[in-house]
């Protein structure tokens, strides 16, 4: 599983012109499920989103969590994260997970970032999505559960 992460001062996601999800200070978080996933790497990347200390502290210092900061969650889903683009022009996705199987990992990711207390808001799984980001520093971490970066 892989997921980037963004600290951001606010973030939405619009379907057909239609806001459906937004947040204020949090993370915007794009998930990446592979045909290799499990349970495990569903945990660990859930860890560490409640857990980066990405947030500055009373002295400047990124030391603080967003579930220190009771911060909010856009999560987007995107089999995009697995392009491999190593050979040729165009990306081949044979490691992302297919639709109906991601879209459980996905919503998974939801209900317990949510179970955890933090306010969730999502995308449409498998739709165009138009994803306005207001980044806050610029601070952007990659995470990938197997470990590659």
């Amino acid at each position: 599983m892989r997921a980037v992460v963004q600290r951001v001062k606010r973030s939405s996601v619009s379907v057909a012109g239609v806001t459906i999800g937004e947040i204020k200070e949090g993370f915007n978080v794009l998930l990446g499920v592979s045909t290799e996933d499990t349970e495990k790497d569903l945990k660990y990347i859930e860890d560490k989103i409640a857990g980066l200390r990405l947030f500055d502290d009373e002295d400047g210092v990124m030391n603080v969590s967003l579930e220190d900061k009771k911060g909010e969650i856009l999560l987007i889903s995107q089999f995009t994260l697995y392009g491999d683009a190593r050979k040729g022009r165009r990306p081949s996705y044979i490691h992302a997970q297919k639709g109906e199987q991601a879209v459980l990992f996905y919503n998974k990711m939801v209900e317990n970032l949510r179970a955890r207390g933090f306010k969730v808001e999502t995308g449409e799984f498998g739709a165009e999505m138009e994803v306005t980001i207001v980044n806050d520093g610029p601070v952007t971490i990659l995470l990938d559960s197997s470990k590659q970066f």
